[in-house]
């Protein structure tokens, strides 16, 4: 249908339907309007965001409908067809907005992916304009692809075309007991899903499993960071909570884990810690440190005091002056 694929990635804004002519019919929108010249008239339905259209040969008072043929059309098919075309273009400029996927689901979930991960979808095929990856900005491998397909892909003995997105996930046969998740379409059946974005999942419950798929193709950084308890009680720091602003090193990422070394009297790593928000403004200067932005760091692990200097030297951490990253053997031991 032209009205199908001319506003299947749009949104109606019903606030300006009436300001462009529509008139509210039976909870319906209605337009008129006279073309070629005045010998045809279209008319335009919309009712909940589906757009429909007519066109009318006023000569003879009856639907024309020869411009909605497959293939080659006669020149004066051809002419109705820009015609009516043109008007439905004007429509959609004016009165829509433009979505990213076809489905409101997706674009919320879109909108969610990129709050969390502060990433944006890709479009990448040209002969697939609506299949949108989801990337992962260190690994660079895809957490999710949005797609639109026809349902009889995943589903058997359906159609339609629906909006799905596929994603990894751990033991995939412990979620295709979940209504709404399928065998993944296109992809390792293995370790990908296909969950269709019609609402039969919440938003929350998609998105939850969307965490799982990007921690699964993370890469996450570890740092050694120092920590002054001469400035700031760090070793006391955790007593009534486990999360804690921090200075923000450069080039960190959320995700990423921090190990707090506590300097003299104490002189070794005393916590794990994870990067969970960063980019918080925040300015502060003095003798000692000049911080433009900070970041939140949450407790994962405290540690007894058995990896002090003399320990890290035997790594080849002699000193720690700034953050550093952790020598893979060392990793391994604060890690068992």
């Amino acid at each position: 249908m032209i009205e199908e694929e001319l506003f299947n990635k749009y949104i109606v804004n019903t606030d300006k339907l009436i300001d462009y002519g529509f008139k509210l019919e039976n909870n319906k929108y209605i337009y008129e309007i006279l073309f070629m010249d005045n010998s045809f008239k279209a008319i335009i339905e919309i009712d909940n965001n589906v757009v429909k259209g007519k066109v009318i040969d006023l000569s003879f008072n009856y639907e024309y409908t020869l411009f909605r043929r497959e293939g080659e059309l006669g020149e004066f098919a051809s002419v109705i067809k820009s015609e009516y075309i043109s008007i439905l273009n004007d429509i959609r400029n004016n009165c829509f907005t433009k979505q990213l996927f076809v489905s409101s689901q997706a674009n919320r979930i879109s909108r969610l992916i990129y709050d969390k991960y502060n990433v944006e979808p890709e479009f990448l095929w040209d002969d697939s304009p609506d299949y949108g990856v989801f990337r992962n900005k260190r690994s660079n491998k895809w957490f999710g692809i949005i797609m639109n397909i026809d349902k009889s892909k995943i589903i058997n003995n359906s159609s339609g075309l629906v909006d799905i997105i596929n994603i990894k996930l751990d033991n995939v046969s412990d979620y295709l007991n979940i209504s709404g998740i399928y065998l993944a379409y296109h992809m390792n059946k293995k370790s990908w899903v296909s969950i269709i974005l019609d609402d039969t999942l919440s938003d929350e419950e998609i998105i939850n499993l969307i965490n799982i798929s990007y921690d699964l193709i993370n890469i996450s950084t570890n740092y050694i960071i120092p920590a002054n308890p001469k400035y700031y009680d760090i070793v006391n720091a955790f007593n009534d909570t486990d999360i804690i602003m921090w200075k923000q090193p450069k080039n960190i990422l959320i995700n990423d884990y921090v190990y707090l070394y506590i300097a003299s009297p104490y002189s070794c790593i005393m916590y794990k810690c994870i990067v969970v928000d960063k980019d918080i403004p925040y300015k502060y200067r003095d003798n000692n440190i000049n911080m433009n932005h900070i970041m939140k760091i949450k407790l994962i692990k405290k540690y007894n005091n058995e990896f002090t200097l003399d320990k890290l030297k035997e790594y080849g951490i002699t000193t720690i002056r700034g953050p550093r990253s952790i020598p893979p053997k060392l990793l391994k031991e604060l890690n068992k």
